[in-house]
């Protein structure tokens, strides 16, 4: 379970002191889906450094302790719509359901009913059962832990009536309508502000805890950028603010998604797509790290890379291996990346001196957890980074912030209990 609070400080300074006070609590990670306790400030990003800094083993697991039902400080609810139920979409809506400072008001995909809805929305393989109570009012309501959602199948985003059911914020995470002009046809029906979830080729694209103070209210449709530039950009931006970053090759290890093929079939674009997800490991082209330039002006055009497609069902692993302009032992960059999680940071970025395994992620409601012990330092400008990250719920949950916070919220000072 996830949880996001409001909190109005007079200065990012202060909303900072304020995560610093909490400490990790160890508790196993269960097949309930216990979620993360993390807190972190948004508006001050840069780590500093010091020359005193700790590098002392951190000894947590990949999971805390679950926070408490989150309450919102002003008592306002963020209404939202989400397009396309598939992994993203039932993520969020999970995720929103137990909170008291959004509501989900309406789900609209065209190609399943509402018992079809509340069947998948029930049962998740790999996140386990939802703990609440659904039910199918009718056709076009669902009832999920004493709430109504509407459901609606339409093909055509402008035909949505999001104005209708009170929702000015719409989740698009079809997969489909990824341009500003696409994406711009929930406007239509009411929706006054729209973000997508996947890259986009002309949306403004912000990540939490990068850039998203960034953000200009005038931004009617923005990107949440892939899960991968949500793993790299916060990793990437401790680095490059300390060390300098000159260039850098990206890898991801991605477990399978819902496009890939079950067993060989065509793939006309991707012929190696094409192949068996569950029986191959299959190299893919991904934008994420280029992506990370337009997050991080400073590093645009500095970093690309590849992914290889795996038969895992979910937690990836991304690999930057970079060239430094500033002459530092891998130590001093694993002090900058801890510091930064226990910082600015905390509860976007986090570290793990652990001898950890992709499981061990499942839940983790942060965009990129560092791994110290899979890293290493070539020579004193040569590094090998890894960083971990729940490519569905982590990211789903940094989605939804989106939503909550660079788009009702512009302007204010915010602090996340995640």
């Amino acid at each position: 379970m996830a949880s996001l609070s409001l909190s109005l400080r007079a200065s990012a300074s202060s909303a900072a002191a304020g995560s610093r006070a909490a400490a990790p609590i160890k508790v196993s990670f269960t097949a309930s889906c216990v979620r993360s306790k993390v807190t972190c400030s948004l508006p001050s990003i840069r780590a500093t450094s010091s020359p005193a800094r700790s590098i002392e083993p951190v000894r947590a697991t990949a999971t805390q302790a679950p926070p408490a039902t989150p309450q919102s400080s002003s008592g306002e609810k963020t209404k939202v719509g989400i397009n396309g139920f598939g992994r993203i979409g039932r993520l969020v809506l999970r995720i929103a359901i137990d909170r008291d400072d959004i509501e989900v008001v309406a789900v609209n995909d065209p190609f399943i009913d509402a018992k079809y809805m509340a069947y998948m929305f029930k049962y998740d393989s790999t996140h386990g059962p939802f703990k609440g109570t659904i039910t199918v009012l009718d056709e076009s309501t669902l009832e999920i832990n004493g709430k109504k959602v509407s459901v609606t199948s339409k093909r055509d985003p402008s035909d949505i009536p999001w104005g209708n059911f009170g929702a000015e914020y719409v989740v698009e995470s079809s997969g489909v309508f990824t341009t500003v002009e696409k994406a711009s046809a929930h406007l239509k029906g009411g929706a006054k502000k729209v973000v997508i979830s996947a890259p986009s080729a002309d949306a403004p694209m912000f990540v939490v805890g990068v850039n998203e103070k960034n953000y200009n209210p005038s931004m009617d449709v923005v990107s949440n950028a892939s899960c991968t530039t949500n793993c790299l950009a916060p990793v990437a931006k401790v680095v490059h603010e300390e060390f300098g970053i000159l260039e850098g090759l990206m890898t991801t290890v991605h477990a399978t998604t819902a496009t890939q093929k079950t067993v060989d079939g065509p793939s006309m674009k991707d012929w190696r797509g094409g192949r068996g997800a569950g029986q191959n490991i299959i190299p893919s082209s991904t934008g994420a790290a280029k992506a990370v330039g337009k997050v991080l002006p400073a590093l645009n055009g500095k970093l690309t890379g590849m992914a290889f497609r795996v038969p895992t069902p979910n937690v990836s692993v991304v690999d930057l291996t970079c060239r430094l302009e500033k002459n530092a032992s891998y130590e001093d960059v694993k002090a900058a990346i801890k510091e930064a999680s226990e910082g600015s940071l905390k509860g976007i970025l986090g570290y793990t001196d652990e001898d950890v395994v992709s499981n061990d992620f499942v839940g983790d409601t942060r965009s990129s957890i560092f791994d110290a012990n899979a890293g290493m330092g070539l020579s004193s400008s040569f590094m090998k980074l890894v960083s971990w990250y729940d490519n569905e719920w982590g990211y789903s949950l940094k989605f939804l912030q989106q939503c909550c916070v660079a788009l009702p919220h512009a302007g204010v000072v915010l602090r996340f209990d995640t």
